[in-house]
């Protein structure tokens, strides 16, 4: 089903009401698939957050993982766990998350924005940019999830301001999080580093420290216009998927907003975990 405008919602309610609190706003590095099953420094945070922000009435993600020509948003009862990755443990493949969706919420969110048309989907689900994070902070399912797809034919500045038109959400309880990794080159990795505590190689330590400042400075022009910061900016996003959800992050950020950081390290030399929360 494609939503087209305000006109196919005339009998449409609202899926949540508005709440006297806006909720938080994260972007998580979500590094490896095997977070999703371990009990580890990354996987432990996402816990302990979890039990620190209040408890969402929803969750929305924009996962690095659901790229898609067009604005695709989850509108099923019931999203299937994807296990979108090869050459793990079975034990990861084995893994499931049952948590609900909510199609009046899918309903809602794609009438909220009016820069493109946004397809309702029922053949995606929950990808593991998703569950190994949330599965980990709300481990029962019960709280509804849905995907906010990214669309590969779009500059960074349309998803950037496409996140703005989504911020009422945070007023009703939807806990958005934009799922990705800040620097996240894989061709780069040194797999034998991977078990050496903050393995980074001086550029995508020197880029993820510029990134952060950026951040802390609001300087949010510089981060949707990344191409132009140089070679090292380059080698840190070497394609866009897994920064982009980052820009949906910014964009829903309220004047005034605290930004703090967590999980602030780098990984097997090319990807750093840095993570944000606003709010």
């Amino acid at each position: 089903m494609m939503i087209q405008n305000l006109n196919d919602f005339k009998n449409f309610t609202s899926a949540l009401p508005e709440l006297q609190y806006t909720m938080p706003v994260l972007f998580v590095g979500h590094g490896s698939p095997m977070n999703g099953i371990e009990d580890t420094e990354f996987s432990r945070r996402w816990t302990s957050i979890a039990r620190e922000i209040p408890t969402p009435k929803a969750v929305l993600v924009v996962s690095a993982h659901w790229f898609t020509k067009g604005t695709q948003i989850t509108a099923m009862d019931f999203p299937k766990t994807i296990h979108d990755f090869g050459g793990f443990p079975e034990a990861l493949y084995q893994v499931q998350y049952p948590a609900p969706g909510n199609p009046n919420l899918a309903m809602e969110t794609a009438s909220l924005i009016h820069t493109t048309a946004v397809e309702l989907d029922h053949d995606w689900g929950l990808d593991h940019g998703t569950w190994t994070i949330v599965r980990h902070m709300y481990p029962n399912a019960t709280i509804p999830v849905l995907q906010l797809s990214i669309d590969y034919t779009k500059h960074p500045k349309f998803h950037y301001e496409l996140a703005k038109e989504i911020n009422l959400l945070r007023k009703k309880g939807v806990l958005i999080i934009g799922s990705g990794n800040m620097v996240h080159n894989l061709r780069m990795v040194a797999w034998d580093k991977l078990n050496e505590p903050e393995y980074g190689y001086d550029w995508a330590h020197h880029m993820n420290t510029q990134f952060k400042n950026y951040i802390l400075n609001e300087a949010h022009d510089k981060l949707i216009h990344y191409e132009q910061l140089g070679r090292e900016a380059q080698l840190a996003i070497p394609t866009p998927e897994h920064y982009l959800p980052l820009l949906y992050t910014l964009g829903l950020k309220d004047k005034n907003e605290k930004i703090s950081f967590f999980n602030d390290k780098a990984v097997g030399g090319s990807l750093t975990m840095t993570s944000v929360q606003i709010g």
